[in-house]
């Protein structure tokens, strides 16, 4: 009997730390940091994350990939191409978007080292 209770307490330990576990991967980043010669770009992901209610369809995967370790492929020369096709962060931020237009507002995304804002 002693044994029996010590494996249901120990497989309920098991599970309770794997649910745990895969809850926890579940969790997209806060932020991430994208390196850019302009100046390097930090998304808020839990701010764009509360802005669409938790609705993560609406940029995954259509607009991106729901992986951090994926190529974002957005890199110089790419936002006019983005806007026109309202492609990647134009999806949003263009002009008539769900958020500010990119065109014009280069430092609200693009941050030069040692610069405060």
């Amino acid at each position: 009997m002693r044994n029996w209770k010590h494996f249901v307490l120990v497989a309920g330990l098991a599970v309770s730390i794997g649910w745990l576990g895969a809850q926890q991967k579940k969790q997209p980043p806060e932020k991430m940091v994208f390196p850019s010669k302009f100046g390097n770009v930090t998304f808020l992901h839990a701010k764009h994350v509360e802005r669409e209610k938790g609705d993560c369809t609406v940029c995954h995967d259509k607009l991106w990939p729901q992986d951090a370790k994926a190529p974002l492929n957005y890199k110089e020369g790419m936002h006019k191409p983005a806007e026109a096709k309202k492609t990647s962060c134009a999806a949003c931020h263009v002009a008539g978007g769900k958020s500010f237009a990119s065109l014009g507002n280069c430092n609200k995304c693009h941050a030069k080292p040692g610069a405060k804002g």
